[in-house]
């Protein structure tokens, strides 16, 4: 199964190298995404763009591919299912949710020159980045690529219901399936409350497990994939 992986804010498609290395060993092929603003150049891309960008590539995929979003970028799996709800066999969100209609995309920090920048790791201290050392860190930062506000100011917009029907698994790494669950129980998650087909895989780590355990989470997907 072709397996479209799309990294969330300040990343590019190379933080899926080692994810992508095993899936390849599982019998999958995966096809890391480089969204336009995040690893081309691009400070003037949209939200628009770079949703273009994914339904290309499902629309190129052989057969149905299954949508993998990690973090903020959950919203452009969830997207993708709004606009191709039968060419998509699965969406998996790893550590975060889609938002809901009619809201910013990620609106999450201060924006300057036109771009959102990586804010340090004061916002993330805690469960989001023990598993990170020190050389991890600095690596990070050294990679993150200031997101432009055309990306994150823009407005989500999803209209099919048919999207519901996607089946979906959310992974877990720095909360737990309970935790998960709770959110959406608690209206936190909108848009999952009314997913028909939900479910959710534990992964212990923190918010970048594509970073800190690939190995783990091409397993896990390698599983959904072979569910879906």
């Amino acid at each position: 199964m072709d397996i479209l992986l799309i990294g969330g804010l300040w990343l590019n498609g190379s933080v899926w190298d080692r994810v992508a290395s095993a899936m390849e060993s599982l019998g999958h092929r995966p096809v890391p995404l480089t969204l336009p603003g995040q690893g081309d150049g691009s400070v003037s891309a949209t939200l628009d763009d770079q949703l273009a960008t994914v339904l290309a590539a499902v629309d190129a995929a052989a057969g149905k591919p299954m949508v993998v979003a990690h973090s903020a970028a959950c919203t452009l799996a969830w997207l993708a299912a709004d606009r191709r709800p039968e060419r998509i066999a699965k969406v998996a969100l790893i550590g975060g949710f889609p938002t809901a209609d009619g809201q910013p995309y990620a609106d999450f920090f201060e924006v300057s020159d036109g771009v959102m920048r990586f804010p340090g790791w004061g916002p993330f201290e805690g469960p989001d980045a023990a598993d990170l050392d020190d050389g991890a860190r600095r690596e990070f930062e050294a990679g993150a690529i200031s997101v432009p506000v055309g990306v994150t100011r823009g407005v989500v917009r999803l209209a099919d219901e048919r999207r519901f029907d996607v089946p979906t698994v959310v992974v877990c790494p720095e909360f737990t399936p309970e935790q998960a669950q709770e959110l959406i129980n608690a209206g936190d998650a909108p848009e999952l409350a009314r997913a028909k087909h939900i479910d959710f895989a534990d992964l212990d780590s923190g918010h970048w497990p594509m970073l800190t355990r690939p190995a783990e989470l091409a397993r896990i997907l390698a599983a959904a994939a072979g569910a879906a």
